[in-house]
């Protein structure tokens, strides 16, 4: 089997690290290969985004730089995550030797659905309170007071980007997607998820794993699972 690269965006305040180990979980057919925008972790001397098109075309230009071409690509990305790999797609789309299989999107409404209650604007305390109604996870790192000063200009420049999100093109992909959420997410629901089925003009898939929003950190192993039997050809499922 050809060997595919998932190329995975993260959600508000997350860096490439949360999928470090995902590797182990993904068959020999799958190069797991995480996006680290600015701001985070190595690169924390960096100004964060707050535009989404100016994250995806660096997205872009990254996965570009270390993947070459030709080569097959999926895409993944969780809540914040699913609207950046959306562009992502879209511009790797127009690319002379990718070949985009197919694109997972997770935790999220439709592209063209933003969020009624906004976080931006509200002071330290209120804000953090509002992220944790809106993703039902905290990092434990936000507990000490030094780290927190650290993360929170990123977390507030990707809740301040998700929010003004406004998908760059109405065309829709003409690749599959397959829109995910855990069983148990009291934020995003299956209408929610069916929404992503304006986005294609090919396949159109929905999946439930178990779990409640955050369910892709408690079982990574179900997911990459369900990702690589979706990525085999026809004959193999």
């Amino acid at each position: 089997m050809e060997r595919t690269y998932l190329v995975c965006l993260p959600f508000a305040g997350a860096g490439a690290s949360f999928f470090k180990g995902w590797q182990r979980y993904a068959s020999d057919e799958l190069s797991i290969l995480p996006v680290q925008l600015p701001g985070r972790e190595e690169r924390f001397v960096d100004p964060p985004h707050t535009d989404a098109a100016r994250a995806a075309e660096e997205a872009c230009a990254q996965v570009l730089a270390r993947i070459g071409s030709p080569a097959r690509v999926a895409l993944f990305g969780h809540s914040l995550g699913a609207v950046l790999a959306y562009e992502l797609a879209h511009r790797l789309g127009g690319v002379a030797g990718i070949r985009l299989a197919r694109l997972f999107v997770s935790g999220s409404p439709g592209p063209w659905n933003g969020r009624e209650s906004r976080a931006s604007g509200l002071s330290d305390e209120e804000f953090l309170a509002r992220v944790r109604d809106f993703s039902g996870y905290s990092h434990p790192a936000l507990e000490d007071p030094e780290m927190r000063s650290l993360l929170l200009p990123v977390i507030r420049a990707d809740v301040e980007m998700h929010e003004n999100y406004r998908p760059a093109s109405d065309k829709p992909l003409s690749i599959p997607v397959t829109a995910l959420r855990g069983r148990g997410d009291e934020l995003v629901d299956g209408s929610h998820l069916a929404q992503w089925e304006r986005a294609t003009t090919a396949g159109f898939a929905t999946a439930e794993l178990d779990g409640g929003h955050m369910y892709l950190a408690d079982d990574p192993a179900t997911l990459l699972r369900l990702i690589g039997a979706e990525l085999a050809p026809q004959e193999e499922r």
